[in-house]
């Protein structure tokens, strides 16, 4: 059964009372996640130049389904009609239906991609089935539970994950998430040209990253941010993806 977290409205916009800490930026979610995650992992010149079928990103943390719906929105923008966006995403704690469409009422210029997704989102959250949106050019698996067990239990039938989306809640503040298991996970199930991007600079997550294979580069961070994280494989941990 999926836990509900507890969300306060501050400002209009919500807080996770159970971890101490905000779902985006108060600055301006939109462009942190743009700058984060889509530029992170230099997503606009990967998929303007797309070559494979399908692509696939994964993330942990899930949280208003933001940073999913502004790749979708890149996505149908930009890549091959023909090609099909596989997003991934683990939450433990799925907001309810009321919350994360009071929550993405924040974007009005997301509304095109929201109010699909939105309307089969409980459906979702409470069978596991993935949805197919946008004539199928988009496909969104969530893995409600704790992410290194969901990133364990994945099959992604001989595939591996493209881009990473490194999103939970602050390491500080949600250190049960940010552990050496879900770093070998990660790498496990990733190939030599992906990538990821997260918003922490964390010292525990550098190295956990490292460790797991990643060349890791600091980077200039979003907003009051000072610096984030991203990087690539380069050294696989196993072939867990390919069994």
């Amino acid at each position: 059964m999926a836990l509900t977290p507890h969300i306060e409205w501050r400002d209009g916009q919500p807080y996770a009372s159970e971890f101490q800490d905000v779902y985006f930026s108060t600055d301006h979610g939109l462009q942190e996640t743009e700058y984060v995650f889509l530029h992170g992992n230099a997503l606009t010149q990967r998929w303007q130049n797309l070559a494979q079928q399908t692509f696939t990103i994964a993330e942990t943390g899930f949280g208003t389904g933001l940073n999913f719906l502004c790749a979708a929105k890149l996505w149908l923008a930009l890549a091959p009609k023909k090609a099909h966006l596989h997003f991934i995403s683990t939450e433990k704690y799925p907001l309810s239906q009321a919350d994360i469409s009071q929550a993405l009422a924040l974007w009005p210029e997301l509304s095109l991609i929201s109010t699909p997704f939105l309307a089969d989102y409980t459906q979702a959250v409470q069978s596991g089935t993935p949805l197919m949106l946008f004539e199928s050019r988009i496909k969104l698996s969530l893995l409600i539970g704790d992410a290194t067990q969901g990133l364990q239990a994945l099959n992604l039938n001989h595939t591996s994950v493209d881009a990473w989306f490194l999103d939970g809640f602050s390491p500080a503040k949600n250190p049960e998430m940010w552990q050496p298991a879900l770093f070998a996970q990660i790498a496990a199930l990733s190939n030599t040209q992906s990538t990821f991007a997260t918003f922490t600079s964390a010292g525990d997550v550098r190295r956990g990253l490292i460790a797991a294979g990643f060349a890791v580069q600091k980077k200039t961070g979003f907003g009051k941010k000072r610096e984030m994280l991203t990087g690539s494989l380069v050294r696989p941990i196993g072939d867990a993806y390919d069994t």
